[in-house]
């Protein structure tokens, strides 16, 4: 295969996997509902540093690290589940005034860029992405490894902020229908905060699968 088609099929392969709904995408829609399009921006912005960490973890041989030690991935999942479900049950419990009365501070851009960042650093689908996925798109050559990375790590991260910041903008211009529908907004709330407590269920439903 030559090194476009190569690229070509990376990219197939990482948007149907960005554009599969999960932790990463229910949280800029969230952000973006809840905060406005400038809120979801800053949560796309966060996940696309956190794909970028990733790239360098897995390139310091971080990834490599999770396999052999399947403790560690364990222990990131557990984080990543607690994480999830706790953001869910703020969501859940503040209800429609987690809409309209979200303390500034909670809702800044610094904030909203600060949990985007942690929520794809405790993404563990990204981490068997690096695993599983990634490597075999790294063609040995003349050209070098860490540069063919760093390009197939600007597709990705390319393909997330066009995909997530697509939904950033649209989750904006629902936010704003909202404000005027405290009952609309209500419901959608706990419909968000239980979406992200089912997701951080199924991750400690394979971490009991991984013990056992």
């Amino acid at each position: 295969m030559s090194a476009h088609a190569n690229l070509w099929l990376y990219f197939v392969v990482v948007f149907g996997i960005i554009a599969l709904p999960g932790l990463d995408m229910a949280f800029v829609m969230g952000s973006a509902v809840l905060g406005g399009r400038r809120a979801g921006l800053a949560a796309v912005a966060g996940i696309v540093c956190g794909g970028v960490c990733h790239l360098a973890m897995s390139a310091l041989g971080v990834a490599a690290l999770l396999r052999l030690w399947p403790a560690l991935f364990n222990a990131m999942l557990g984080s990543g589940a607690l994480y999830t479900a706790w953001i869910g049950w703020c969501i859940l419990r503040a209800g429609g005034g987690f809409v309209q009365h979200l303390p500034g501070k909670a809702c800044g851009m610094g904030a909203t860029f600060r949990r985007g960042l942690v929520t794809s650093l405790l993404n563990p689908k990204a981490y068997l992405f690096m695993l599983a996925i990634f490597p075999q798109f790294l063609r040995p050559g003349p050209e070098p490894l860490w540069t063919q990375a760093a390009l197939l790590g600007a597709i990705t991260a390319l393909t997330q902020a066009g995909i997530y910041g697509a939904l950033a903008w649209l989750g904006g211009g629902a936010g704003r229908w909202l404000e005027v529908r405290p009952g609309a907004a209500t419901l959608l709330a706990r419909a968000m905060g239980v979406l992200l407590i089912v997701l951080a269920a199924l991750s400690a439903a394979q971490l009991v699968r991984n013990l056992l």
